[in-house]
């Protein structure tokens, strides 16, 4: 029994001093922390409830983001290439395993009579029959298999990680249009209410100049103002009418099947988010969690092509049956059969497996730079957002003060025209600082909401990484849930 273990360390030692060189193994990139781009690990992220767009207070806005989530062909897409990682895993799962097989065969041949076998043998017709059952297992002892499956996984993962990703997107692609039609909509009104002015106050000055207190001059001004407002209104109606075809498309549906949808910023309630950002923000995004999944994916690839440089052993069987006639093809007399390893070891090919290193060293690499810019991306738009909305919120302050003055001025001068302290031209001149302050303060509102909207997904979109068998933050078409307890994430 010594002498057998000298003779297997011996084989041992000798295969892998036969085995071909690495050469010179470049250090891996280095994966950039959280606390390198500012993010502390004792301040928590603040969390964002899944299904965020709910707290507009907007049943409208609820139905396009789920018909969007539902019949998304980019979804769809999406949820193809989940399934496509998944099986790409499975398929590498089940070389693990012991592989079995049956072969048979049955054919009908004349043998040459100027061949190899003379006659009576050759001019004879034959029917060589064989039936075998062929069995086969990869030992994998230096876990190119595990690796390559470990990678596989990870790809899967970065893929449903992906489809969380253009979900997020299209769910935020749909409120911040939703939120520019709104915007719209009550810019339009206070443009009809600005040429309803416009005409008065031209009935005014007309009046003036008939009565000679203004001249043709003014008149003239007052005229130049209708056709501008009105090219105005007609600018906001084709914007409207975009805006709806966008939303169709995001939704799927037809060109005009938003037509009537008419939203404004009354109908829908802000409830600011507090921006609190640390270091768990990185695990609250899905485009995070794929770049680093395709990081990890890409060192089990390293892994998995470091083992080709290993002795890749193998062990075969087959047992069956074979005859040159059907008649006695299972008689135990045809029985054959044969087992045995088989070893493969590479000793010099042509610096060809030394290449493939160094690409999968570079395709580590390359997913590892994509994982620090992502990091960085991530944080660059959550502090821009945190920051507008901040910002936003002192501008309404300010805005809510201006507007607050404009509209007591415009009472202020409608109580002394109605006393016969004024003219009727004073109360429309009070009117238009007002509208544009109300024109100030409907885009102060737009910009709120919308910001709002764009940092509930920089803060992750109540995203978290699922477990296996539970579902992702942002609902998803059937086939790209998460992984199932038969495909859980390595």
């Amino acid at each position: 029994a010594g002498t057998f273990a000298v003779a297997v360390a011996s084989a041992a030692v000798l295969m892998l001093s036969g085995c071909a060189s690495m050469g010179r193994q470049v250090p891996a990139a280095g994966q950039r922390p959280a606390q390198a781009v500012g993010l502390s690990a004792e301040v928590r992220t603040t969390p964002v409830e899944a299904g965020w767009w709910h707290r507009f207070g907007d049943t409208q806005l609820d139905e396009l983001v789920a018909k969007a989530l539902a019949g998304s062909p980019d979804l769809a897409a999406a949820a193809a290439r989940v399934r496509s990682a998944e099986a790409a895993a499975d398929a590498i799962r089940g070389s693990e395993l012991p592989q079995a097989g049956l072969d048979a065969s049955v054919t009908r041949e004349r043998l040459t009579e100027n061949g190899l076998f003379p006659p009576p043998y050759g001019g004879a017709h034959f029917t060589p029959t064989d039936a075998h059952l062929g069995l086969g297992w990869d030992a994998d002892l230096f876990g190119r298999t595990k690796s390559q499956i470990a990678a596989a996984l990870g790809q899967a993962r970065a893929a449903q990680a992906d489809a969380d990703v253009a979900a997020q997107q299209l769910a935020l692609a749909v409120v911040r249009s939703y939120f520019q039609l709104a915007r719209l909509e009550s810019q339009r009104a206070v443009a009809e209410r600005t040429l309803e002015q416009r005409r008065q106050m031209l009935g005014l000055v007309d009046q003036r100049v008939k009565a000679g207190l203004d001249t043709v001059v003014e008149k003239l001004q007052g005229e130049e103002a209708i056709p501008a407002t009105r090219t105005r209104i007609e600018s906001l109606d084709e914007q409207i009418a975009l805006v709806r075809h966008q939303l169709a498309a995001l939704t799927a549906q037809p060109m005009d099947a938003c037509a009537t949808l008419a939203p404004t910023l009354d109908t829908l309630h802000a409830a600011p988010q507090p921006a609190t950002i640390g270091a768990d923000l990185l695990a609250r995004r899905p485009d995070i969690a794929a770049a680093l999944a395709r990081v990890e994916a890409a060192g089990h690839a390293v892994a998995a092509q470091r083992a080709r440089f290993y002795p890749d052993v193998s062990f075969t069987a087959m047992a069956g049956f074979n005859s040159l006639s059907v008649g006695n093809v299972f008689e135990w007399a045809s029985r054959n059969w044969s087992f045995g390893p088989a070893l493969h070891l590479p000793i010099f090919e042509g610096g060809t497996l030394r290449a493939q290193l160094r690409g999968r060293d570079a395709e580590r690499d390359a997913a590892i730079d994509a994982y620090n810019q992502a990091v960085v991306d991530a944080v660059h738009e959550a502090a821009d957002a945190a920051t507008s909305s901040g910002a936003i919120a002192r501008q309404q302050a300010q805005q809510s003060q201006a507007l607050q003055s404009a509209v007591s001025s415009y009472q202020y001068a409608q109580q002394r025209y109605a006393q016969g302290l004024g003219n009727q031209l004073i109360v429309l001149n009070a009117e238009t600082q007002m509208l544009a302050e109300r024109q100030a303060d409907v885009d102060l509102r737009w910009r709120a909401l919308d910001n709002q909207a764009q940092l509930m997904k920089a803060l992750g979109g109540g995203w978290n990484e699922p477990a296996a068998g539970a579902s992702t933050a942002v609902p998803l078409p059937p086939a790209a849930t998460a992984a199932t307890d038969d495909h859980p994430p390595a």
